[in-house]
C-alpha cells in the first residue's frame, strides 16, 4: 500500500531521534547548514529577517529537539529543522554510498539534468524551481519550469495543479519538504518518475513508498571548505567546493 505523502514527515521525525549535540548552525544567504555529527543541508528561505529569536541558542539542543521544527509555519524555522534533519539522517544513511556519483561534464549544480538528458529527451519534463544555468537543457528536451517568484519563461506555482498530473517526468526539488508543498506535488505527479533531488534532499528509503522514484542529493567531499562556501554567501559554487551529487534508483 502506497503511503500518503504527508506520513513523510512523520517518517523524518522517526529518523531524526538521536540525542546528538548541535556544534553549529550557518544561516547562509543560500544555504542553511546544521553541523552535529554529520552535516545537513537545506535551502535558506529567501526573505531576509532581523527577528530570529532562538538566535545564540541552537547549539544548546539536540538534533531530535530541533529536528520538528520542519514542521513550523515560520520559513526559518522549518529550514533549520529540515538541516537538522538532514544532519542526523544523512551521516548514517546506507543509500549516500549506494547511490551513483555523478561527475558532470557541465555546471556541477545541472548535473543531474545532465545525467537524465538520455532519458528526458522527448518526453513531458516539469522542473520544480528555476535552477541557475537551465537554458540548455530546457532546449535540449521539452521543459516546463514551475517557479514561485516566476521569470518570463516560467509558470507560476497554480500550473501545478494543471501541468503536473499529465508530466512524464518531475524533477521536485527537496525544499518542497520543507515549505510544505511536497504532498500536494507528489500526489499531483504520480503518473510521472518523479526526482526528489537537491542539497536539501534526505537519503531515505522510504520515499520509495511514496511515488518517488529516483533521489538526487548530494555526498559532503570537503566539510571545512563547504562550510566556509555557505558561511560566504556561496550558492551554486557549492558544488565546485563542497558537495557532489548522487543519483539512486528506488523502484
Amino acid at each position: 500500500m502506497k503511503l500518503h505523502p504527508r506520513t513523510l514527515y512523520d517518517r523524518l521525525l522517526a529518523a531524526s531521534r538521536t540525542a546528538t549535540p548541535i556544534q553549529e548552525v550557518v544561516i547562509g544567504l543560500t544555504w542553511t547548514l546544521c553541523r552535529a555529527d554529520g552535516i545537513g543541508l537545506c535551502m535558506s528561505p529567501g526573505v531576509p529577517t532581523r527577528t530570529l529569536p532562538w538566535s545564540g541558542t541552537l547549539t544548546q539542543y539536540t538534533l531530535a529537539e530541533v529536528a520538528p521544527w520542519v514542521q513550523a509555519w515560520d520559513h526559518y524555522q522549518a529550514t533549520v529543522g529540515m538541516a537538522a534533519i538532514n544532519a542526523a539522517i544523512n551521516a548514517t544513511s546506507p543509500l549516500v554510498a549506494q547511490a551513483q556519483p555523478l561527475v558532470p561534464t557541465g555546471p556541477g549544480n545541472l548535473a543531474v539534468f545532465e545525467h537524465f538528458l538520455p532519458q528526458i529527451q522527448g518526453q513531458r519534463v516539469v522542473v520544480i524551481g528555476r535552477y541557475p544555468g537551465l537554458a540548455p537543457y530546457e532546449q535540449a528536451a521539452t521543459l516546463t519550469v514551475i517557479e514561485r517568484q516566476p521569470t518570463a519563461s516560467d509558470l507560476p506555482d497554480p500550473a501545478c495543479e494543471y501541468v503536473l498530473p499529465e508530466a512524464d517526468w518531475v524533477f521536485l526539488t527537496a525544499t518542497s519538504i520543507a515549505n510544505k508543498t511536497f504532498p500536494r506535488l507528489v500526489e499531483l505527479s504520480q503518473q510521472a518518475q518523479i526526482v526528489l533531488m537537491g542539497p536539501t534532499v534526505p537519503w531515505l528509503p522510504d520515499f520509495a513508498d511514496m511515488g518517488i522514484a529516483y533521489l538526487a542529493g548530494v555526498a559532503v567531499t570537503d566539510a571545512v571548505t563547504l562550510r566556509q562556501t555557505i558561511a560566504e554567501g556561496g550558492g551554486t559554487r557549492i558544488f565546485e567546493t563542497g558537495v557532489q551529487y548522487r543519483v539512486l534508483a528506488l523502484r
